[in-house]
């Protein structure tokens, strides 16, 4: 029978405990969407509106749309190939059509789209184990964030790479959306 030294047992033990209180951390931290996103949800609520959009402000063949229901948000932009088009239904505020243009009438491989259960901004997994997940959809590819990355045949760091990214992209479509809401008055 073979004993491992305390000495050796530490040398594997604390970086594994490291590797996983850094990644549970990780999870842990508030995303870059939250806040943009329960602003959005609750100005929507206030003003009694089920849909906005509005056009990005970096590039002026993009816009987003979103639809607001109770506790859920559904967030689409993407570049289109007629501009003027969405852009004279911004004008009306038609702004379901809009996202609904969005959805099917757009450059698919720009096209992305976001659902945010609890319309809290994107979580890197559910709260709860069995809870419901946010996604993310680019293109022809899905993310679903409930934190099983090896289901996804990735790693951690590329699962939460990969997060960290749909996150940025989506607090910066949110906030084109409250500056629509907030300026539509």
């Amino acid at each position: 029978m073979q004993f491992v030294s305390p000495l050796s047992l530490t040398k594997i033990l604390v970086p594994v405990l490291l590797a996983t209180t850094f990644s549970s951390v990780a999870m842990a931290q508030e995303p870059k969407s939250a806040a943009p996103a329960k602003e959005l949800a609750q100005l929507l609520t206030d003003k009694k509106l089920d849909s906005i959009a509005a056009r990005m402000p970096d590039n002026r063949e993009e816009f987003v749309g979103a639809l607001n229901f109770p506790g859920q948000l559904m967030v689409v932009w993407a570049r289109t190939t007629a501009p003027a088009v969405v852009n004279e239904k911004l004008i009306r505020k038609d702004y379901r059509e809009v996202y609904m243009d969005l959805n099917s009438a757009s450059v698919i491989e720009s096209r992305h789209f976001v659902t945010d259960l609890g319309s809290d901004g994107l979580k890197a997994k559910p709260a709860t184990k069995q809870g419901p997940s946010d996604s993310h959809d680019l293109g022809a590819k899905s993310m679903r964030f409930d934190g099983n990355w090896r289901e996804d045949k990735m790693s951690e760091a590329d699962y939460m790479k990969a997060y960290a990214e749909a996150d940025a992209a989506y607090a910066r479509a949110i906030q084109a959306l409250i500056d629509e809401v907030k300026k539509a008055g």
